[in-house]
């Protein structure tokens, strides 16, 4: 009998994942061969060269995207990029760059889709007589200002967008990348069109920096949530995903971030859907192989999964009313300690609301109003 042969994967510096993970929708599954003459040692033995970040020009049909989830806050969403170069190991994202015939691997942190027409495709929705003005969020299935926006700049466009047509909107980021658009943000927070959050996983850097390699660092993060409060800013942070036994932080995050000045937070537990399952369980055994059946095991807790759904390998119920919280004694005490330390904080005592009030139809179209 032929047992499986795996190619030993290191790390590649910079990168979340070193794998050119197999996609659900491949015809061919390529596996090694160990043909005697010691290829896999050799290779095994030899340092990876991390690839370089590739963007390809995508020209987009359409720029709003509408949920009717009920545990997603937003109701429409934009994203001027597919696939993220910050190269989170447990992004949620990552499986949409199977339906692109790419690998959710290392093909979502280094082959980076730009929507090059994305702001003039949202402008022309936003003119259509049929647009309903609720807050738009920037950057839900990629980080908005991820490192390839500081030279093509589609947020800013998007942007500048939502304030000619005075459209209400959010944006969340892990970036430092955010302040450069304090110009446009300040006074649109003060109209009450404005909002940011932040992601801060962990205060961890070690563990930050192979988690989420190319974001900002966390101290950076926690600047950037001070400069967006100082400008005017609501900010909020965002402590997810929460990992067990992994981001166990998550009091001191909310502290640190309070002090910085953001005014709300919220948390989500660790989602593995489709290939990211397989994907976070290979950085486990690379990263913390000591803890990885441990954590793996609290992740299938926090579903609710059985002992089928155990024995099957699955590590995701995507049921709306547990997906982001989850269920069960760890789910509740995660929110127990959450919510007791927002209590203690003061945070999320207001909800920012935004003013829909203030869009026209007409400025989306370069028209002037009288009202």
């Amino acid at each position: 009998m032929n047992d499986e042969v795996r190619i030993p994967v290191a790390a590649l510096k910079g990168r979340g994942i070193a794998a050119q993970t197999a996609h659900r929708f491949m015809r061919d599954e390529r596996g090694a061969f160990d043909d005697g003459w010691g290829t896999l040692e050799s290779g095994a033995a030899e340092p990876a060269q991390p690839p370089a970040t590739e963007v390809i020009w995508e020209t987009a049909r359409s720029a709003l995207t509408r949920n009717d989830s009920p545990d997603i806050f937003f109701e429409q969403a934009v994203n001027p990029y597919r696939g993220c170069e910050h190269g989170c190991v447990y992004c949620y994202a990552r499986p949409t760059h199977s339906y692109l015939n790419l690998s959710p691997g290392i093909d979502f942190e280094t082959r980076i889709i730009a929507k090059r027409n994305i702001a003039e495709v949202l402008r022309a929705e936003l003119a259509r007589p049929s647009h309903v003005p609720t807050a738009v969020n920037i950057g839900s299935a990629t980080d908005c200002y991820q490192p390839v926006e500081r030279e093509l700049r589609l947020t800013r466009a998007l942007i500048e967008v939502m304030a000619e047509t005075r459209h209400p909107f959010s944006l969340i980021t892990k970036s430092s990348g955010v302040e450069r658009d304090l110009d446009l943000l300040a006074p649109l927070a003060r109209d009450r069109l404005a909002a940011a959050y932040v992601t801060i996983t962990t205060l961890d850097g070690a563990l930050a920096r192979v988690l989420e390699p190319r974001a900002a660092a966390p101290h950076r993060r926690l600047r950037t949530i001070r400069a967006l409060a100082e400008a005017g800013v609501p900010v909020g942070v965002s402590v997810a995903p929460q990992i067990p036994f992994l981001t166990e932080d998550m009091e001191q995050v909310l502290e640190a971030a309070r002090e910085a000045g953001a005014t709300s937070a919220f948390y989500t537990v660790v989602r593995l859907p489709w290939e990211l399952n397989p994907l976070m369980r290979d950085w486990l055994a690379l990263h913390y192989p000591q803890r990885a059946a441990r954590v793996m095991a609290r992740i299938q807790d926090l579903h609710g999964l059985d002992e089928a759904a155990r024995s099957a390998g699955k590590a995701y119920q995507s049921d709306h009313a547990t997906r982001m919280k989850g269920t069960g004694l760890w789910a509740d005490l995660l929110r127990q300690r959450f919510h007791t330390a927002c209590r203690r904080l003061g945070l999320n005592r207001e909800r920012t609301v935004l003013d829909a009030s203030q869009f026209r139809h007409a400025l989306a179209r370069g028209q002037g109003t009288l009202f």
